[in-house]
């Protein structure tokens, strides 16, 4: 008989073709669709074709069966097949036995068993080769997330580092964040994900079966990145600024530690999470699923609880919110992208479909949201699988100011905020902002956008501050810095023909990026003001460092808001302005030559821009191929006023390539303040 003696798996070899390489160790990562070759080694003699049988087993799953997809049994033939598993030899020479191993393109992902069976006549064994992961193919054209071009395979499939927009409308920022896809472990982690996930938990058999559906997937991972439904998802959101008994969302700088934590501490959620932390843990699992994604951010989000696509607003007559709606404007909000085909739809489908996996409403009794083609929404197909009502509402619903009066009547006020605005997300290849707006929505005002609004059965409203011909709206004078006064103004222009009498409330108040308010900041009401003929006028209101420092929250924002009151018809005009407060900047100095396998010196510093000192400074270093994990340099001292915070950190780099190098910065008065270098590191000589 035929007896096997060794076996190799060729991770290596196996990796570099099918772009896992960089998962490192000692395991078998492959793509589905794409052949991988593994050599057998026989003991006294060779395989001989015609008297000897090679067959090999394939099974994922705890409980795998053919017909679920989950188990195959295929013999080695001399051509592969195209729709299911096959074995082809590749080369023979003297014992040592090529062989080519091939998935179909619509195999179920995840962990498998391989089994060799050997016969001879009557005799035969079987021997366990060892284990392999199956992941999503973007480079295959008859996978469902296939994906043509090279260089968004690239930044969708393979980046581990990437930016991520945050700031306000007016003033977008980008953050830095760390994926991590290829980290250690952190494959195994997505796989248990999905195994935690209660439709596993519920039937197994069903759940393994369906793995071979990026909808499917995408969907369990979506419900499964945050922990409303108590399935032992991952992250825990808090927005109330009360986060001493976890860490910050501001202050992550990446999903690894955030996986980690989650899987050391048995599965308990990690505390805590924000819109854009649960967004790039869910890009990292689907990235290193093999499903290209991407994290967008919507400026002026709606958050529209009642389905009405109207946000309604309700202010005093001196600009306080009068009393709180459920319904929000968040200065953003951030989701995922993830490319896939929709066979499940009607054609015309395909492409991007958004994800949510911040929990704000259910989804077939579920906390997700998604995958909702994003040509839906841009067409006003509601009525799709999944959520697109949802995510339409966030990027078109109307925001209407009431104002409310002191004895309790109520005005409608005008007022231009336009919901969904500078959708952004990276740019493939490079560190810049790609404006997507348009992928969600013709152009305002165009006749495409009113066709969609109709089929949408949704009025967007026609007031609009031409009507009143008394224009409102709020100018920043230049950056406002932490740690500075700075000028905001309220500039009027009256387009009419006649003077007008107007009273002039300025209110400003820190806030949160969800929308709600902290303490008064800054306030200035005018009683009369006169405006002439075709006339404008500026209004400054200084808004001092003593005064919103203590309560500026970490999303460093301060909401300016603006009412004009015309005496002779009772016409309010309201504006509103997110002002962003700058951090500081961090420098990082790299010093040496980068090198795969030696040691590099980087150098961080930051200035500390306020009047009083810092205490419990720390930094926080990490970036996938650069650092083993999260570095944590802690400073002895406190950092006066104006003084210079700074820390060095040895690294080894063990991957060669452009990485990114990621830095945090906390203390006590000052937080969340992100930078990052680029670095491109030369491969070992």
């Amino acid at each position: 008989e035929l007896v096997l003696d060794t076996w190799d798996l060729q991770y290596e070899r196996n990796g570099r073709e099918h772009r896992t390489a960089e998962l490192g160790g000692q395991q078998l990562v492959v793509r589905r669709g794409q052949p991988f070759t593994i050599t057998l080694r026989f003991s006294g003699r060779g395989y001989e074709e015609g008297v000897d049988k090679l067959a090999f087993n394939v099974e994922t799953g705890p409980c795998p069966i053919e017909t679920s997809g989950t188990r195959s049994h295929f013999a080695v033939t001399n051509f592969p097949e195209e729709s299911s598993w096959s074995a082809v030899i590749q080369q023979q020479d003297g014992d040592l036995l090529s062989v080519s191993l091939c998935s179909p393109p619509s195999a179920r992902i995840g962990r498998y068993h391989l089994t060799l069976e050997t016969s001879t006549g009557y005799q035969g064994s079987s021997c366990h080769l060892g284990d392999f992961v199956l992941l999503f193919n973007a480079w295959h054209p008859e996978d469902t997330v296939f994906l043509r071009d090279e260089d968004e395979r690239g930044e969708y499939v393979l980046a581990q580092q990437g930016l991520i927009y945050q700031g306000a409308c007016e003033y977008i920022t980008s953050t830095p964040w760390n994926f991590g896809q290829f980290e250690d472990d952190v494959l195994s982690i997505c796989l248990k994900l999905l195994d935690t996930n209660p439709k596993f938990l519920r039937d197994q058999n069903q759940d393994c079966s369906h793995r071979n559906d990026p909808v499917y997937i995408s969907r369990v991972v979506s419900a499964m990145v945050n922990c409303n439904d108590e399935d032992q998802g991952v992250l825990a959101g808090r927005w109330d600024n009360h986060y001493e008994d976890g860490t910050s969302p501001m202050a992550w700088i990446g999903s690894v530690d955030i996986l980690k934590r989650w899987q050391k501490f048995g599965c308990q959620p990690v505390k805590y999470g924000q819109c854009w932390v649960f967004a790039a843990v869910a890009c990292t699992v689907l990235r290193c699923l093999g499903i290209p994604s991407r994290v967008v951010t919507n400026y002026n989000s709606a958050h529209d609880t009642n389905g009405n696509l109207v946000i309604d607003r309700y202010l005093s007559e001196t600009g306080e919110e009068e009393r709180r709606s459920r319904d929000m404007i968040w200065n953003f909000h951030c989701w995922v992208e993830s490319w896939m085909a929709r066979p499940d739809l009607a054609p015309g489908y395909d492409g991007w479909q958004a994800l949510d996996p911040t929990p704000q409403e259910k989804s077939e009794g579920v906390f997700c949201c998604g995958p909702a083609p994003v040509r839906a929404i841009r067409e006003g197909d509601l009525q799709l699988r999944y959520d697109v009502p949802f995510v339409f509402a966030e990027v078109n619903a109307d925001v209407v100011y009431w104002v409310v009066r002191q004895d309790g009547s109520q005005r409608k006020s005008t007022h231009s905020s336009v919901v969904g605005k500078n959708i952004s997300t990276k740019s493939v290849g490079r560190d810049s902002r790609e404006d997507i707006t348009h992928t969600y929505k013709y152009p305002e005002g165009s006749e495409k956008e009113r066709e969609v609004f109709a089929k949408a059965e949704h009025e967007k409203s026609s007031l609009r501050e031409e009507d009143e011909g008394l224009h409102l709206w709020i100018k920043l004078s230049e950056g406002a810095n932490n740690g500075c006064d700075f000028d905001v103004f309220a500039v009027i222009t009256n387009s009419t023909d006649t003077e007008r009498v107007c009273r002039l409330m300025l209110c400003a108040r820190t806030a949160s990026y969800s929308g709600s308010v902290g303490p008064q900041c800054g306030m200035k009401d005018l009683l009369n003001i006169t405006l002439e003929p075709q006339a404008e006028k500026r209004v400054p209101l200084r808004i001092l460092y003593e005064k919103y420092g203590e309560s500026l929250t970490p999303d460093n924002i301060i909401k300016v808001v603006a009412l004009l009151t015309e005496y002779q018809t009772g016409d309010v005009v309201v504006a509103v302005r997110d002002v962003y407060i700058q951090n500081p900047e961090i420098k990082i100095r790299v010093l040496g030559e980068p090198m795969q396998q030696r040691k590099l010196v980087a150098e961080m510093s930051l200035v500390n821009p306020l009047g009083v000192p810092l205490n419990n400074c720390v930094f926080v270093v990490e970036g996938a191929g650069l650092t083993e994990g999260q570095q944590i340099k802690e400073l002895e001292e406190p950092v006066e006023p104006q003084a210079e915070a700074k820390v060095r950190l040895d690294l080894v780099p063990h991957q060669a390539g452009l990485r990114k190098l990621m830095v945090d910065f906390e203390s006590d008065k000052l937080m969340g303040v992100k930078g990052y270098r680029n670095v491109i590191i030369a491969p070992q000589p």
